[in-house]
C-alpha cells in the first residue's frame, strides 16, 4: 500500500467507504506500525474498519471482545484443565509421577490461544482486533499496553513467546469511560463520524447494488433524519442497510407507497420500546414524506 489514496480505494473494493481522515489515520498506523484507535458512537462502522482491512490485505482477523470483569487468562492464554486431569489420571496408571508429568501437562498440547496469543503466533501479520476497550478494566489495560509495546508474552511454564510477526492492532472505544493517557499516546487515533448523505449513498449502493437510485435515496434521507430524533438508540450503518434489505425484500419501491409495511420495518432501526413509542406512525410518514 504506497499511499492512503490507495489505501482508501482498496477499502472501497471490499464495500467499506471511508473519509478521508480515517483512510490517512489507518495508512500512517500501518506505516509506523502503532496501534489504531477508532473512538465513535456505536454503529458508526469502527467494528468494520477491522474486518475490511483484513479482507483488504487478505490476512486473518482475530477479534478479541473486550467486557467488564475481563482478565489476561480469557485474552492471552489458559491451560486446558481438563485435559490436564485426563492426562495426569492415565500417568498415573501408568506409574508414572512428578517432573515428567508435570512437564508433559504444562507443554504446548495443553496450552489453549486466547486472542492476544493468537495473534502473535501468526505465521502472516494479522489484523487484531481490540473491540471496545473502554468496557474492559483499567488493570487489564495496563496489562494490554505491555503487549501492545513489545508484542512478547511471558507464559512461566513455556518462557517469553515473542511476535512472529506484528499485528496490525485496531482498538475501538464507544466512550463509555475515559481511556488512560498512557493508552492514547501509544495509538494512532482517529473519530469515526455517522456518515454524510454522499457517503452513506455510497455505502448503500456498494452493499446493494441493485437498490432503485430513488428509493435509496429515500432510505438515506429517512435514516439521517430519524438520527436526528430523541433516541436511545442511534440506528447505525448496519440498521440503514438492514433498513434496505427489508424494504426491497417487501418488493418496496417508495417509502411513502406503504405507511404499515413502513411502520412494520422500522424493526430494523429502532432497538428499545421507548423509541418505537417516541417515532408512531404519523412521525414515520413525516419523516419519510420529507426524505428524498
Amino acid at each position: 500500500m504506497s499511499d492512503w489514496t490507495t489505501l482508501k480505494l482498496q477499502l472501497a473494493e471490499q464495500g467499506y467507504i471511508a473519509s478521508s481522515d480515517l483512510a490517512m489515520a489507518l495508512h500512517i498506523s500501518l506505516k509506523l506500525g502503532r496501534p489504531l484507535l477508532l473512538e465513535g458512537a456505536a454503529g458508526v462502522g469502527k467494528t468494520e474498519v477491522a474486518r475490511t482491512l483484513a479482507a483488504a490485505l487478505d490476512t486473518k482477523l482475530i477479534r478479541l471482545q473486550c467486557y467488564e470483569g475481563l482478565d489476561a487468562g480469557h485474552a492471552i492464554y489458559e491451560w486446558n484443565y481438563q485435559r490436564q486431569l485426563l492426562a495426569i489420571r492415565a500417568a498415573a496408571e501408568d506409574g508414572k509421577t512428578g517432573a515428567i508429568v508435570e512437564e508433559r501437562i504444562f507443554s504446548e498440547e495443553f496450552l489453549l490461544e486466547r486472542p492476544l496469543l493468537q495473534a502473535i503466533r501468526q505465521e502472516t501479520s494479522p489484523v487484531l482486533l481490540i473491540d471496545e476497550i473502554d468496557r474492559a478494566d483499567q488493570e487489564f489495560e495496563a496489562y494490554l499496553m505491555e503487549v501492545l509495546s513489545d508484542f512478547q508474552i511471558s507464559v512461566p511454564e513455556l518462557g517469553t513467546l515473542t511476535a512472529k510477526s506484528r499485528p496490525h492492532v485496531i482498538l475501538t472505544s464507544n466512550g463509555t469511560r475515559d481511556l488512560s493517557d498512557a493508552l492514547r499516546r501509544r495509538c494512532i487515533y482517529a473519530y469515526v463520524e455517522y456518515p454524510d448523505r454522499a457517503t452513506e449513498l455510497a455505502i448503500l449502493a456498494a452493499r446493494c447494488p441493485d437498490i432503485d437510485g430513488k428509493l435509496a435515496a429515500q432510505i438515506v434521507g429517512f435514516v439521517q433524519a430519524l438520527r436526528k430524533e430523541e433516541l436511545e438508540k442511534t440506528p447505525g450503518v448496519a440498521e440503514m442497510l438492514d433498513f434496505a434489505a427489508a424494504l426491497t425484500g417487501l418488493g418496496i419501491n417508495d417509502l411513502n407507497e406503504n405507511p404499515q409495511i413502513l411502520r412494520a420495518t422500522l424493526v430494523t432501526l429502532l432497538k428499545t420500546q421507548s423509541d418505537r413509542a417516541n417515532i408512531p406512525i404519523e412521525v414515520a410518514q413525516r419523516l419519510a414524506g420529507k426524505a428524498a
